[in-house]
């Protein structure tokens, strides 16, 4: 099995073996991915945590209350089948 301690050398090596002009450029890489990224996920139509736990409750009671309502009417209708 290889040693954790010996993985994280050869990493360091490797990454310090890296010409610096492909670090920035890998910086430049990242920078603008990131912005591009930030600006396309802003333009998505998403909601935030919050609101979607607000809008699950509303749900729920909406179901609750349907579910009552669903009950009353099969109620008066065995009443009305019954006269």
């Amino acid at each position: 099995m290889i040693n954790a301690k010996k993985i994280e050398e050869i990493a360091k090596q490797v990454t310090e073996s890296i010409p610096p002009s492909l670090k920035n450029l890998a910086s430049d890489f990242e920078d603008k991915t990131k912005t591009v990224l930030q600006r396309k996920l802003s333009q998505l139509d998403v909601v935030s945590r919050e609101e979607f736990d607000v809008q699950t409750q509303v749900l729920l009671k909406t179901r609750e209350k349907l579910e009552q309502l669903e009950a009353k009417i099969a109620e008066l209708e065995a009443q009305l089948n019954k006269d």
